[in-house]
């Protein structure tokens, strides 16, 4: 008889923990949702990725790089060259060199031409050499 009453138990705490969980699971969900930025019905789920990437950004221990240079191509799709100037202090000479850096940079939208001046933000590795994304377009080119 005993054995009997150990399955009842167990049947009866297997359904207790399970609807726990489901009404935590629950619990969970919308507050996940109510925290979520809030988009209209038919905002495109990466809008609302966007945002929340942009939140994540802020709270990084190691912010990512911003850089500031100028558009020198925009021949490949959905990629452009910008040419970013560093003032540098010569260690020996102690005269200030300037150095400029080449970086690959995604445009999804194609939005930047040359001579634009833009504003572009460290990322993920897109590609072999692609490792900045475009942030803005401070001035664009007369």
């Amino acid at each position: 008889m005993s054995d009997e009453t150990n399955d009842v138990t167990e049947d009866v705490t297997d359904d207790v923990t399970n609807d726990v969980a489901a009404v935590e699971l629950d619990e969970v969900v919308s507050d996940v949702m109510a925290a979520a930025p809030s988009a209209p019905s038919g905002a495109p789920v990466a809008a609302v990725k966007a945002a929340t990437t942009d939140e994540a950004d802020a709270s990084r221990t190691n912010p990512r790089k911003i850089r500031e240079g100028v558009v020198i191509s925009d021949k490949m799709n959905s990629t452009l060259v910008v040419a970013v100037h560093e003032r540098v202090r010569h260690p020996r000479y102690d005269k200030t060199v300037q150095r400029t850096k080449k970086l690959y940079v995604h445009d999804e939208k194609n939005e930047a031409k040359i001579g634009d001046k833009v504003r572009v933000q460290e990322t993920r590795p897109l590609s072999k050499l692609k490792r900045w994304r475009l942030t803005e377009i401070v001035e664009r080119a007369r």
